[in-house]
């Protein structure tokens, strides 16, 4: 993409008329021919008012200087070469810095000869001087840019600068002082304010430039003049300035760090001695005066004395330290003692303030110092001496690089990424250091020559840090600074694995691009030292070091693609497959060789690519890179067969094709041809990928068709110059047919396109069509004239009535691209000029702006905007208007000239909005007389809702109707607050969503309506903390049907209408949205009325607004009102600063202050609503927040964070009212603010607070304030922890370690230390009493979310060593979930090397034997902790080897876990602890230790109460803990039980034999569950069913419980464990001695199917087990089968079918989808048809029902189907598909076509006619008429059994085709007379009744009745297909 370059404002020079006169006068003057020459140029650019002329002749004169000789008798220029010098030196002064004319003025300035240079120097310097001495502060910013500009590459204006020097410096403290002054004024305007900052930036910066520049003359002027002269008087008050600047926290940090540099710049120049420099810095740093009163003058002590103050902000010291290493030399050679002590001293100063700082942009600041820093002193170590001093300090080891590793460790995934980017940086350099200190010399072309390799410390180093886990995104830049020093070969001998590691991390988005560039930096790296190595062993081919580099690099990524799931390899694709190729191209013929050996058909794992997917991926990714071209490399039909591509195109995964299509549309070449193979396959993929679900693959598909589209255009562009250009016949006809090719393929692609938008098209079909059609017309256009591919000429009238009528969608995308789309058609074929048309449209949108419907006022709105371009919309307004007798007014008399030269759309725009505002106004009045009437009849949203999208399409800063629009807009706002005045008591009230009763009919509905409207009124106390109200339902006044209720329920036209509760809800809250947005959008887009400007809004009306949206805010408790009119409020804001108003922009902060008042005076009586969260409080103050400028000061939000905290705070003493309310809305709105994305960092400074707030609000005894900590304690954690990436709760992507938390946020860490403490100390079980603290939860639950690093040194001061002892103490509490917590929360603190040690130290805590003495709540908490940390332990892949201690402190302890233990909870807890240490590869030095361990654990399963044989164990069913320790038991003894080392055992067997016999269903089932687990495992890895159970007995004892079992998920468990057990294993089937034969097994299991529908894991189960057991019963029939195995098949069938239907759960109908996959091949395929034809057909009716399914994943599962069908049948109907898994649309296209063939191979033709018509017909039992449809608007958001995935009509022409070919071949007399007639019956019925349905819709109903409208279309044309083939089927039978 070419980015324009943006090019300044160019502007003529102006000058005032006293300074024109005087320069006209002078160069008027006589002189000789060059200088009147010259004269007359500049007089002549003098008097033009064109810039562009001006600088011409401004150059013209710089060449006429240029010649200027010198005269021969004077010394002294000519007065008229004087003049002209003088001319040009003042157009100079007076242009805009930015302004090319300023540029081109020093230039020709430059161009004076040597001997004219000086009088010219001095000649600008007059100029200048006036200009500083005489303009005003507006000129100051000008004049600062002025000075600018003459130091920039310009000698003479540098020259001026020195001459002036004492005078530009006391301008700059006099322009400083007064903006200093000034900025104390403006509190509350914040823009003015931020202009100030850059205007005091650019102040300070340009007196810097000015010392740098003046340095020398500086020294000597101060030296020369003495004290308290001119230039001394001005320096001191810069520095007077710069104090000011960096002591006052009300400047942004830009001014500040500029001072900081400023001040040391200024110490510099005035001090002579670097060594003082240094010493005097030094002392500013330490806040210490130096006593040396000779190292700087004592002017300078006395004005900078401010920065000695105790008492000055903490940041200081950072902008004085990034002065240092700014303004002072660190060069190596020029290193003083001092200035070595100095840069010592600012790493020191920054780490000390490290930890407070809070402001994630001071953090920015920190990072970027410390990086400064460490290249300094890189700098500094580079002379050939190095520093005494600071090399030891850098080396690893030293306490100064510990330090500032800490610093890295801390912030290496901070939120900003430019802290993260200077971090690393930071180490980077720290490592150079390191190097450089130790006087090491890297080399890392070769492995072994690198000293660094042997360095202890960068061993340690590397080595901790692949200890890390990996989902620390800091660790990744780390090694690739690592890579960079050692070469990738150094961390592939630590870490072989490194590449397939970081590969598999790929999946992840958070971690892929920090994983893809270690990895490209790996591969890189790794490839030079294997060449370089190569080189040096041999000069032979690079053959050899390739193989290696491909065995490491590409095999890993390839065996990645074929076999991982699809989303874990999609960021493969976008980070790391074009880096690797752009490395190594040649790398592409060994990925396409290495796929190509496995077979293309090969599908791999499920859920993965496979290698065709691979395949594509890699080719699309060298196409896009350039790495492979078609034409060079014959990529169509030659590197890829072109039906494996086809395939590709039409594969089951998305991802697949999407990179396919990338193949076929990327290109590294914008101008390459699209050849014809290109097009093809664009036209085999297109139709079956037109509907697609997933919105990421939709927006592949037209990104990659828009990339496709462009190479067409440009290439066609090319293709076209080359035909004009073309001399040779043969070339210039080539040429041509390929732009025929490109203009056929476009007609079909557009044809395709819009006739896919027929009714009852899908909504992705729709949003996909569109999209392409709007890239067509973007990039192409529909246009109809010779130029271009005159696509219009495609576009028929039909196609634009598709486009128009997608307007009425109920989807608000497709409305947006339909209306964009229709304004690019050809007028002729949308017909809009039609009068009659434009009518009936009006009309329709007309109608629609009042409908009851919410998104029909959004489809008036689009259609209205579309209306308003066309020229004759007036005339049809006003013919509506008299229909509806409203009278428009027509143009004000005086200006028929204004109207005249108003543009069509703003005198369309203005005539709507004055039509729509009256018929508000007569609706509004109907409301206010009957808010029921008006909510049943005429909503008023609509209306409003039409205005604000007319008023959007206007650019209202070049209103031409200026008075008339100022004259209607009172009348907008007035009607605005007319319509909030009747809503307001719904959506006010205490209750609005259950204020009205949900009667649905009846006439005393609308009457009890009516009595609550008139009853109820704003809820504006907070009553709910005294007393409750309760609202009076009975009216005292009888109400007789001929009373006023009966005039109440019929409209003004006598007509009955219902209402609901649900109606009028809507009416009130979208009445009041509509209100807020067209408020918002007036004050946000209306040019603002002022004595200065004549704008359409006013002042006071803004105000008014302002004042409006704080009354809804403040009181609307309906959640939708208050946060939609939130919305209009922040556009109220904005506009607000923006605007020139100082009234005006100091709105927000008195509005603010306002607030707070009134929240801090808050109490029950007051009108602020302390439920529903504060309701719209907390929105009012987030509005005006962030209508803060984010680069200001922030001193609204800072004020308001500080005053809410302190309200948040519990108080001291007994909590009352009037403390409880403020506190609840303090908690409250703290909240939203944390939330609010739109305060940034800027909010991070406030979290600690925050969440004090949130843990100590949990000690209130008041409920509500409970409750909103809670959601505010919810809030903190996702804003510091971020949002949860996962399904777990505890994910580790969720923490952060204790030492970044800490530093983040240190006053947290005194907090929570003592507040956990507090907690600890209240737990005590002893004493038999729960005690809970309040806050115990949420300390718990944060430190739970902590853990420490590796790299964390032994004594830092934020560790989290303190903490353990608490938390361990806190799992003694009697409270069982503070134990569980307690034990979460240990596991983090606790490094994986310290897991065995800690683990140990808690075993020895347990009692060794049982004894009255033992704590039962201790021994529980400390086995909870050890099973905690030993799980952590088991997940680590860094985990070292267990002892042998351990396993003998559990030999000595197994007691609690036998029956000598009499507590429940905690047996169950030590058999979990010991199923934990039994699991496979847990990490015992010695497999003897787990064997024996083993051992002991089945003797005491074995003797325990379940294991007992005869024990039942009933008796202490009620005992604590009984479930549980059941559960326990199960587990473990169902792990040892099916683990493969007990299978040698007898006992084990045995014991799941009486686990699986044990009458508690717990215990079954989980034991099932672990069986069925094992298996599965099993069939995972060895791809085969190859199961067996231990024994006999137990298939046995499976198949009598499958028989007995009540259960039901026991029974479930069992049927699925009989699933995948072979069939040979489970017949014939057993019920204990009896032999069943195997139709009467299946039976069972049918009926158990049919009985337990509701069970959706039995149904699935059962239906899985029947559909193995049907194909075996037909696979063995040695003979036709009899009734009664038919009739079992048909239940089978019926089943199926029941588990297809569009109200059965996602599980029934995957599961039924796999069974018809499954049986496909034997039964749905077979020739013999098992089934009979009726049942194969319903099987098959049910496979392409299941095809449509809306959900996505059973359309895939069901696309299986074609993977078992025999290959020769799939050939038979479609030779392009290879095989192998297609997706769902083209799976239902060839299903049909194969069930046709079937048919004709069955001889069951006819029956296939009869089948495919009815099928086309569809359900002929419905009613299409439409007198049925009633009350279709009652129930606003039902949504009704809908597929929006399905498309009927498309369904319907496919079968019509099949349908047509399959009755082709009928012979004669195969259809019966009589079944053709009865077929061609139900057609025509339905087609009349379609008919005739249609003809009763109102007029358009495509618009009033779009729904309806497409399905009874869809009717009439099923009918009329069904006609078409059974009257050719009829005239053939006549025929014949």
């Amino acid at each position: 993409m070419v980015v324009k370059k943006k090019t300044a404002k160019v502007e003529a020079v102006v000058l005032d008329d006293a300074k024109l006169e005087r320069l006209r006068t002078s160069l008027a003057a006589e002189g000789n021919a060059t200088d009147t020459d010259l004269a007359q140029t500049l007089l002549e650019c003098l008097g033009l008012t064109d810039p562009v002329q001006q600088i011409q002749l401004i150059k013209k004169a710089g060449a006429m200087l240029e010649d200027t000789p010198q005269p021969d008798n004077s010394p002294s220029p000519a007065p008229l070469l004087q003049a002209s010098v003088e001319a040009l030196c003042v157009m100079f002064i007076s242009v805009q810095a930015k302004n090319p004319l300023k540029r081109a003025t020093a230039s020709a300035l430059g161009s004076v000869p040597e001997w004219l240079q000086e009088q010219t120097a001095v000649c600008l310097s007059v100029a200048l001087s006036d200009g500083l001495s005489s303009l005003g502060s507006e000129h100051y910013t000008n004049l600062t840019d002025t000075v600018t500009s003459c130091l920039d590459r310009f000698p003479i204006g540098e020259r001026c600068i020195q001459i002036l020097q004492t005078d530009v410096l006391q301008f700059f403290q006099k322009a400083l002082s007064e903006h200093l002054n000034l900025n104390r004024t403006l509190s509350g305007r914040h823009v003015v304010q931020a202009q100030l900052m850059y205007s005091c930036l650019g102040a300070v910066k340009a007196s810097m430039l000015v010392l740098q520049r003046t340095q020398k003359l500086l020294g000597v002027g101060l030296k020369t003049t003495g004290s308290e002269c001119p230039l001394q008087r001005a320096l001191s008050g810069l520095m007077n300035c710069y104090t000011h600047i960096l002591t006052d926290e009300e400047f942004i940090q830009s001014v500040q760090s500029t001072a900081g540099m400023a001040v040391v710049l200024l110490i510099r120049s005035v001090t002579e001695n670097e060594e003082d420099v240094a010493k005097e810095v030094a002392g500013l740093l330490q806040c210490t005066q130096q006593r040396d009163l000779e190292s700087a003058p004592s002017w300078l002590r006395e004005s900078s004395a401010g920065l000695y103050e105790a008492g000055r902000p903490a940041a200081l010291v950072v902008y004085l330290c990034h002065g240092a290493l700014a303004m002072l030399s660190w060069k190596g050679w020029s290193l003083g003692p001092q200035a070595e002590a100095l840069l010592l001293l600012i790493p020191h100063a920054i780490l000390d303030l490290d930890t407070s700082v809070k402001e994630s942009s001071t953090a920015m600041v920190v990072a970027r110092i410390l990086t400064l820093w460490s290249g300094a002193a890189l700098e500094a170590l580079q002379g050939a001496t190095q520093p005494p001093l600071l090399s030891p300090a850098v080396r690893g080891d030293a306490a100064l690089t510990s330090r500032l590793l800490e610093h890295v460790y801390a912030h290496w995934e901070h939120p900003l990424d430019g802290v993260r980017h200077q971090t690393r940086s930071l180490f980077r350099n720290l490592l150079s250091l390191h190097q450089a200190s130790a006087g090491l010399e890297n080399d890392n072309r070769a492995l072994t020559s690198s000293p660094l390799t042997s360095d202890p410390y960068i061993m340690r180093l590397t080595q901790g840090l692949l200890a890390l886990e990996w989902h620390m995104r800091g660790k990744y830049g780390s090694l690739a600074c690592l890579v960079e020093h050692m070469g990738a070969g150094y961390l592939l001998t630590l870490e072989p694995l490194l590449p397939t590691r970081l590969l598999g991390l790929m999946g992840d988005q958070t971690l892929a691009p920090y994983a893809s560039d270690l990895l490209e930096r790996l591969f890189i790296s790794h490839k030079a030292q294997l060449s370089e190595g190569e080189a040096g062993e041999t000069a032979g081919s690079p053959e050899a070091w390739m193989e290696e580099w491909h065995r490491i690099w590409v095999r890993p990524l390839l065996e990645v693609l074929c076999k991982a799931k699809l989303d874990q390899t999609t960021y493969i694709l976008d980070y790391f497959l074009p880096k690797l190729l752009r490395c190594n191209p040649p790398s592409l013929s060994h990925m396409v060789q290495a796929l190509q050996e496995t077979p293309p058909t090969a599908a791999g794992p499920v859920g993965s690519r496979g290698a065709v997917g691979a395949l594509m991926t890699c080719l699309r990714a060298a196409r896009a890179q350039g790495v492979m071209r078609p034409s060079e490399e014959r990529l169509w039909g030659g590197l890829v067969p072109l039906p494996l591509l086809r395939h590709a195109l039409l594969h089951k995964h998305d991802q697949v094709r999407m990179d396919t299509l990338g193949l076929v549309c990327e290109s590294h070449r914008s101008t390459e041809t699209t050849s014809p193979q290109e097009m093809d396959l664009i036209r085999c993929f297109l139709p079956s990928n037109l509907n697609g679900q997933s919105p990421g693959v939709r927006q592949q598909t037209v990104s990659l068709i828009k990339k496709l589209l462009c190479r067409l255009k440009d290439s066609a562009q090319l293709l076209q110059r080359r035909v004009a250009q073309e001399k040779v016949p043969q070339q210039k006809e080539k040429d041509q047919h390929i732009l025929h090719s490109y203009k056929e393929f476009l007609c079909w692609l557009c044809e395709t396109l819009f006739g896919s938008l027929a009714p009852g098209a899908s909504f992705s079909t729709c949003i996909m069509s569109l999209h392409l059609l709007g890239l067509v017309a973007e990039l192409l256009s529909f246009s109809t004239g010779p130029d271009g591919f005159a696509l219009g000429e495609c576009v028929s009238e039909t196609h634009a009535d598709s486009v128009l009528f997608c307007l009425a969608s109920n989807f608000l995308e497709v409305k947006q691209l339909a209306s964009v789309l229709i304004r690019s058609l050809p007028h002729k074929v949308v017909r809009l000029e039609d009068p009659d048309r434009l009518h009936s449209l009006l009309e329709a949108s007309l109608a629609l702006s009042t409908s009851t419907r919410p998104f029909d006022s959004v489809t008036a709105a689009h259609l209205l905007n579309l209306l308003l371009h066309q020229p004759h919309l007036q005339p049809a307004l006003l013919l509506c208007g008299q229909q509806q007798g409203i009278l428009l007014q027509p143009p004000h008399p005086g200006e028929p000239q204004a109207s005249e030269q108003a543009s069509t759309l703003e005198r369309n725009t203005f005539a709507l909005v004055q039509f729509l505002l009256e018929c508000l106004k007569a609706e509004v009045a109907q409301a206010e007389l009957s808010l029921l009437q008006a909510a049943a009849v005429r909503p008023l949203y609509g209306r409003a809702h039409c205005i604000s999208a007319a008023i959007q399409q206007l650019n209202t800063g070049s209103l031409v109707l200026a008075s008339q629009w100022r004259c209607l807009v009172p009348e907008l706002v007035a009607v605005c607050y007319r319509m909030s005045d009747v809503v307001s008591p719904v959506v006010q009230s205490s209750s609005p969503e259950g204020l009205i009763p949900m009667d649905t009919d009846s006439v005393e509905a609308s009457a009890g309506l009516q009595r609550i409207l008139q009853e109820i009124q704003p809820r504006d106390t907070n009553d709910f903390f005294n007393d409750s109200r309760q609202l009076d339902t009975h009216s005292e006044e009888p109400h007789t049907p001929e009373g006023p209720i009966q005039e109440e329920t019929r409209g003004s036209g006598g007509e009955a209408y219902r209402v609901t509760a649900q109606m009028v809800l809507v009416c009130c809250w979208r009445s009041m949205k509509e209100v807020s947005m067209l408020l918002g959008e007036l004050c946000q887009s209306l040019p603002l009325h002022t004595h200065t400007s004549h704008g359409l809004i006013t002042e006071e009306q803004v105000e008014g607004v302002g004042q409006y949206f704080r009354e809804q805010l403040l009181q609307s408790r309906h959640r939708g009102a208050f946060e939609l009119a939130y919305v209009g409020f922040v556009q109220l804001t904005d506009m607000l600063c923006r605007s020139g108003s100082k009234t005006l922009q100091q709105l927000p902060a008195h509005w603010l202050k306002e607030v707070l008042g009134e929240v801090r005076s808050s109490d029950p009586s007051s009108k602020l609503c302390a439920t529903r969260r504060s309701a719209g409080i907390p929105f009012y103050i987030q509005a005006l927040l962030s209508s803060e400028p984010k680069l200001s000061s922030c001193s609204l939000l800072k004020m308001t964070m500080k005053e809410l905290t302190a309200l948040a705070m519990p108080t001291q003493g007994t909590a009352t009212d009037a403390s409880t309310v403020p506190q609840v809305h303090a908690l409250n709105i703290l909240r939203a603010l944390y939330r609010d994305t739109r305060l940034g960092e800027n909010i991070v400074p406030f979290v600690a607070d925050g969440l004090q707030a949130a843990v100590l609000g949990f000690t209130s005894p008041i409920w509500a304030v409970r409750n909103s900590s809670t959601l505010l304690f919810s809030t903190l954690i996702t804003r510091i922890f971020g949002v949860k990436k996962g399904k777990d709760e505890h994910s580790k992507k969720n923490r952060m370690t204790g030492r970044e938390f800490f530093t983040r946020f240190p006053a947290l860490y005194p907090f929570l230390l003592g507040q956990l403490e507090e907690a600890a100390g209240s737990v005590d079980s002893d004493s038999g009493q729960v005690k809970l603290h309040p806050s115990l939860f949420l300390l718990l639950l944060v430190l739970g979310r902590l853990y420490p690093s590796p790299m964390d040194g032994s004594a830092s001061p934020l560790g989290l060593a303190a903490f353990m002892p608490f938390i361990i103490r806190c799992g003694c509490s009697a409270v069982y979930r503070t134990r569980e917590m307690a034990a979460r929360a240990l596991v983090p603190f606790v490094l994986v090397t310290q897991i065995p040690a800690t683990v140990q130290n808690l075993l020895e805590q347990l009692p060794p034997q049982p004894g009255p003495e033992n704590q039962q709540n201790h021994i529980h908490g400390t086995l909870l902790q050890v099973l905690f940390l030993l799980r952590s332990y088991h997940s680590d892949s860094m985990k070292p080897q267990l002892g042998a201690d351990i396993t003998v402190a559990l030999h000595q302890r197994l007691w609690l876990a036998s029956r000598r233990n009499p507590c429940l909870v905690t047996r169950a807890v030590c058999l979990d602890l010991l199923g934990c240490v039994c699991s496979p590869d847990f990490g015992f030095e010695e497999d003897t230790q787990l064997q024996s361990l083993r051992d002991e654990i089945i003797s005491l399963l074995v003797a325990s109460e379940l294991g007992t044989p005869g024990c039942r164990g009933e008796d202490s069913l009620s005992a604590p803990g009984y479930v549980q320790y059941l559960q326990s038991f199960a587990r473990l003894a169902s792990r040892v039980c099916v683990a493969p080392e007990i299978t040698k055992d007898p006992r084990g067997p045995q014991l799941f034999g009486r686990l699986l016999q044990c009458p508690h269903y717990e215990v079954r089932e989980l034991a099932l569950e672990a069986l069925l687990k094992k298996m599965k495992a099993e069939e995972d890895t060895e791809g085969e069913e190859c199961h067996t159970l231990n024994c006999d007995p137990d298939v046995r004892m499976l198949c009598r419980m499958a028989m007995h079992e009540t259960h039901l998920p026991c029974l479930a468990k069992v049927l699925q464990v009989l699933s995948v057990l072979p069939l040979s294993s489970l017949l014939p089937w057993t019920d204990g001695h009896v032999t069943l034969p195997d139709q009467q097994a299946l039976e069972h299991i049918l009926k158990l199917a049919q009985k337990h529908t509701h069970s959706v894991d039995l149904y699935c189960a059962s239906l899985t087990l029947a559909s193995r057991l049907v194909v075996h019963l037909v696979e063995n029939a040695s003979q036709e089968l009899d009734a009664s195995a038919v009739a079992c098949l048909g239940l089978w069938g019926a089943l199926v079918r029941q588990g297809c239907m569009e109200d059965q759960p996602s599980e029934v109908k995957l599961i039924t989808a796999d069974m018809l996959v499954e049986t496909t091949p034997s039964l749905l395929t077979s020739s013999t048809l098992p089934l009979g034809i009726s049942h194969t057909v319903a099987s098959w009716q049910s496979l392409f029902t299941l095809l449509q399914d809306e959900e996505q994943a059973v359309r895939d599962r069901a696309s299986h189907c074609i993977c078992s069908i025999p290959q020769d049948l799939l050939n038979a109907v479609h030779t392009d598909v290879a095989a192998g898994a297609v997706c769902p649309p083209v799976a239902l296209r060839l299903g049909v076509a194969l069930l046709c063939q079937l048919f004709q191979v069955w001889d069951q033709v006819s029956v296939g006619v009869t089948t495919l018509t009815e099928w086309l017909l569809g359900d002929s039992s419905l009613d299409v008429s439409a007198e049925d449809d009633t009350d279709v608007d009652e129930f606003l958001f039902e949504k009704g059994d809908l597929n929006l995935w399905a498309e009927p009509l498309q369904w319907a022409r496919l079968l019509h085709t099949h349908l047509a070919s399959l009755a082709s071949a009928v012979g004669a007399g195969g259809i019966a007379p009589a079944e053709l007639h009865r077929l061609s019956e139900m057609a025509q019925k339905q087609a009349r009744s379609s008919e005739r349905a249609l003809g009763a819709l109102p007029a358009l109903p495509e618009f009033s009745a779009n729904l309806e409208h497409a399905r009874l279309s869809v009717q009439r044309e099923r009918a009329a297909l069904a006609l078409r083939v059974l009257g050719k089927l009829q005239k053939d039978s006549l025929s014949s």
